[in-house]
């Protein structure tokens, strides 16, 4: 009997070792994380203070300045807009425009309707218009910031509106229209950064986009700040929303777009420089260059230009009218 009651005991000692084989083991700790805070945007590098200056930031001046531009060719009649350009555009029955895609206010994919809009985008309309009288007859190209002119040299598109302002280095490698637009470098900043003006950004990080005249800019103007370089403008607005960036120094039509999409930014008054907008268009295209200055002057005498600059960027810090006219004296 004493024999049975070990064989039992024996037994249900083996039956709990059996249940205790089966109890499931702790979870696993979580994960160590991968990275601390959002990722930068695509393509974006962060330069330390002191990074030199490729050059002096120059840029075309209504005024005169260091650097003097020779100026665009004026419309001309009838038969100077008809060169074999144009007639090779109006044979396509469409013009190829370079823009961007994400410039609120300026050219910008409105996700609601899917197609492009902004002033910029109103202009290549106007453009298309003059050339076919048909506004719609444009086929939208999208050009990164720093492939603006090479895009022209390819032939890959036949203008390019894309707050592409005058400069020296870009006046030897593409021709330009007229002035547009007219534009001040200011600077922008979140309103709980403690940025109160320009004068407080040394050690901060400051956004602009690779590529623009403006990394000059800043790097000879705030040398004691880090520069955040990115591809696009709605990059470097993002890079400060994420705590990223400090700073954007940006013209203020670019800028207006931003405190548009974000209320909790501010642009400060102060004018770090001056930009002018112009077309840009292969060199050697001249007939092409007239045909867009033909446009330039058909809206500003029209009210088209009013019209446009109020719908887009009334209420900006841009100035609202458009820059004086600068040609060039022909021959003959």
């Amino acid at each position: 009997m004493r024999a049975l009651r070990l064989v039992g005991a024996c037994a249900a000692v083996l039956a709990l070792a059996a249940c205790a084989n089966d109890v499931p083991p702790p979870p696993p700790s979580d994960p160590p994380l991968t990275f601390r805070g959002a990722p930068m945007p695509a393509n974006a590098k962060l330069d330390p203070p002191g990074a030199e200056p490729d050059g002096p930031f120059v840029g075309a001046s209504e005024k005169g300045g260091d650097w003097q531009w020779p100026g665009s060719l004026p419309p001309g009649e009838d038969e100077d807009r008809d060169g074999m350009h144009m007639r090779r555009i109006k044979d396509r029955g469409r013009i190829i425009v370079g823009v961007d895609q994400s410039q609120y206010l300026l050219s910008y994919r409105d996700p609601a309707r899917g197609d492009l809009r902004g002033f910029e985008v109103d202009l290549a309309h106007e453009i298309s218009r003059d050339i076919f009288g048909d506004p719609d007859k444009v086929d939208f190209r999208f050009v990164e910031s720093a492939a603006r002119a090479e895009t022209l040299q390819a032939g890959e598109v036949d203008i390019v509106i894309r707050t592409m302002s005058i400069t020296p280095d870009r006046a030897e490698v593409v021709d330009f229209s007229t002035p547009y637009l007219k534009s001040y470098v200011r600077v922008l900043a979140p309103r709980d950064r403690g940025i109160g003006s320009p004068a407080e950004l040394p050690g901060k990080t400051i956004c602009v986009v690779d590529g623009t005249n403006l990394l000059n800019l800043v790097r000879t103007q705030m040398p004691e700040s880090s520069v955040l370089r990115t591809r696009t403008w709605s990059d470097c607005l993002m890079a400060t929303q994420q705590f990223q960036a400090d700073a954007v120094v940006g013209d203020d039509a670019v800028l207006a777009g931003m405190v548009a999409q974000d209320p909790l930014v501010e642009v400060f008054p102060d004018k770090l420089a001056n930009q002018l907008y112009a077309i840009g268009v292969a060199k050697g295209h001249d007939d092409v260059v007239r045909q867009v200055n033909f446009t330039i002057e058909r809206i500003r005498s029209d009210g088209t230009w009013n019209r446009m600059f109020k719908q887009w960027l009334g209420g900006s810090l841009t100035e609202s009218w458009l820059p004086r006219r600068m040609y060039r004296q022909e021959e003959g």
